[in-house]
């Protein structure tokens, strides 16, 4: 059993099993990200030194220091010089390396965040209208107006349209929900600015923009959840369209391909 040290508290005592594995550092890892979600070991809390480890684990120490390395590296541990190492204070960056990834193996991941995306928002904007402060309401009425503004300058509309949700996502008062939408909203960058392309995409958005803004003013949440939803389900079925995926040609194919089409546009 070795002691890990919580800053500013006393000694907690972990179990860590000598490791077997031909991967030692693998299993090293694995044992710390373990504990961290069984939350033994706590956001900002420092790691025994690199010999307590050793001695711990029964490894080498050019073992450990690799898989400390690969932990830092993916933001589940912060290792400083003089400082040791500690748990990470929060998981953005870990959660941004694992979306990251996925989206260069997987050629649908864009579809499928724009889909998570629609759940997020959708209660982000009911949480706003019921949260949300004078002074957000009020940014958002400035953002929108400038998006009325750049209606043919895509790039411009484009940064207004992210920070139109984020600002929704912050004023939610839900700090999880904040860093999902924002870490999903930055994976999308590429394939949405591909939306904005298409003709009459920037009326179209500004006018479902608008009637999110009128439900969120009113204080009617369930409203600026279905204006959300109206919304995405369209910069959705935008997206498609954009890719060439033309869901009105499945007018003429089979009753099985019809059905297949009718679920893609809800």
């Amino acid at each position: 059993m070795a002691s890990l040290p919580a800053a500013g508290t006393t000694p907690t005592e972990f179990k860590f099993r000598r490791v077997n594995k031909i991967s030692i550092s693998e299993e090293i890892a694995q044992q710390i990200l373990d504990l961290i979600s069984s939350g033994h070991l706590t956001p900002g809390q420092r790691l025994p030194s690199e010999r307590e480890l050793c001695k711990t684990f029964g490894a080498a120490r050019s073992s450990l220091r690799e898989a400390l390395r690969c932990l830092s590296i993916i933001g589940v541990l912060n290792a400083r010089v003089g400082e040791g190492t500690s748990v990470a204070s929060d998981g953005g960056k870990f959660l941004g390396k694992i979306m990251e990834w996925r989206l260069i193996t997987e050629r649908h991941d864009i579809e499928n965040l724009l889909e998570v995306r629609i759940a997020l928002e959708g209660t982000a904007a009911a949480d706003m209208a019921v949260r949300g402060a004078d002074a957000d309401i009020a940014r958002l009425r400035d953002l929108l107006s400038q998006m009325k503004a750049s209606i043919k300058d895509n790039e411009h509309f484009a940064t207004l349209d992210l920070e139109f949700h984020i600002t929704i996502a912050k004023a939610s008062g839900n700090s999880l929900l904040f860093d999902l939408v924002s870490m999903i909203r930055g994976q999308l960058a590429g394939g949405l600015s591909k939306v904005l392309l298409l003709p009459n995409a920037l009326p179209l958005s500004y006018k479902e923009h608008t009637a999110i803004f009128k439900a969120i003013e009113q204080r009617d949440a369930d409203a600026s959840r279905e204006a959300m939803h109206a919304h995405l389900d369209a910069a959705l079925s935008r997206y498609r369209t954009a890719l060439g995926k033309r869901i009105a040609n499945a007018v003429h194919t089979s009753t099985p391909a019809k059905d297949r089409a009718r679920n893609l546009a809800r």
